[in-house]
């Protein structure tokens, strides 16, 4: 009995996960960070041999797709939205790790429980048969 609670417990917290990811909205993979970037034009502030300042910082975002380093600057202008898409990401990103979670005890619990138990007779029944 106390299975079959866990199960139902189990299989609410996955509904409201899903529900949860159905509200995320838009969402991009990466991280964001500031670059400084020396232009290399003579006389350019970024080049002088005593106190050199860099221009920037620009924001950058970088991420991984697909086994694809991409590397993109991003304007000032959208850095608060592109830092929103991120956000949405990394919550993307926790919702389906508790999912997986969820639900690799649900097997344990349920489908994978009852095979362990299955093999573990047939073991028992096959020793029998060979004395």
């Amino acid at each position: 009995m106390k299975k079959s609670v866990t199960l139902q417990a189990i299989d609410e917290k996955i509904l409201q996960l899903k529900t949860q990811l159905l509200h995320l909205g838009p969402l991009h993979p990466g991280s964001l960070s500031r670059q400084y970037q020396v232009c290399g034009k003579p006389g350019c502030k970024c080049m002088d041999p005593q106190k050199p300042q860099p221009h920037g910082p620009y924001a950058k975002l970088t991420y991984v797709y697909h086994g694809k380093f991409t590397c993109r600057f991003v304007r000032a202008a959208s850095v608060r939205e592109v830092a929103t898409l991120l956000r949405s990401f990394k919550n993307f990103r926790k919702l389906t790790d508790l999912w997986i979670s969820l639900s690799i005890q649900r097997a344990q619990l349920g489908p994978l429980e009852r095979a362990i138990g299955q093999s573990k007779a047939r073991r028992t029944k096959g020793r029998g048969r060979q004395k």
